[in-house]
């Protein structure tokens, strides 16, 4: 019982212990995704619980147009976007605290042995993540889904169901304000270069 549409059609009848598998086999790409977009390792895990509970409630209506874990991905990247605006609707000043555990984890992922090395990766991943947060919700999930996910520009309109235009807008913006927040790595990083 490997197949993942037999998996889809057990749990769209209501068999639990299919919809469980098929969690299995999907939670830590959602997790990642979700820390990626909301860089906090315990909002991450609340928000795949959130994901995971209205994939549940929902998944009679799937249609498998989509793979499965594209339909999870549009999920995920739209409760993260709801997250970060309420979140932006609640303070307006910055927690630094919040992007620690993304660089944690991503420090932790890093083959760097050389201290010094690995010391400076830890700080542009942290510039990075500074800048990231200056993102709208909508442009940051763009540019993580393009960049840290290697999706296309049609893969993300149709995830987030929006026209390709502006998936190219969004990234657009993205990357300018990503220019201008870390003009001083542009040369290092080559960031901008390659938006399609």
């Amino acid at each position: 019982m490997n197949d993942e549409r037999e998996l889809i059609e057990l749990a769209r009848n209501g068999d639990r212990s299919a919809f469980r598998t098929l969690v299995d086999s999907h939670k830590r790409q959602v997790y990642y995704l979700a820390l990626d977009l909301l860089g906090n390792h315990h909002d991450a895990e609340d928000l795949s619980q959130e994901v995971f509970i209205k994939a549940y409630r929902s998944i009679a209506h799937f249609r498998g147009e989509a793979k499965f874990g594209s339909w999870l991905y549009r999920i995920t990247a739209n409760c993260c976007i709801d997250r970060r605006r309420k979140k932006q609707l609640m303070t307006l000043s910055l927690d630094h605290q919040e992007n620690s555990d993304a660089l944690e984890a991503r420090s932790l992922m890093s083959n760097t042995t050389h201290p010094e090395k690995k010391m400076e990766a830890q700080t542009i991943q942290k510039d990075i993540e500074q800048a990231l947060s200056q993102l709208s919700p909508r442009e940051r999930t763009v540019f993580v889904l393009r960049h840290y996910n290697d999706l296309s520009l049609k893969e993300i309109g149709q995830m987030l169901e929006i026209a390709d235009g502006t998936v190219k807008s969004l990234l657009y913006r993205a990357v300018r304000r990503l220019q201008k927040e870390l003009a001083y790595y542009r040369s290092d990083l080559g960031i901008g270069k390659e938006t399609n």
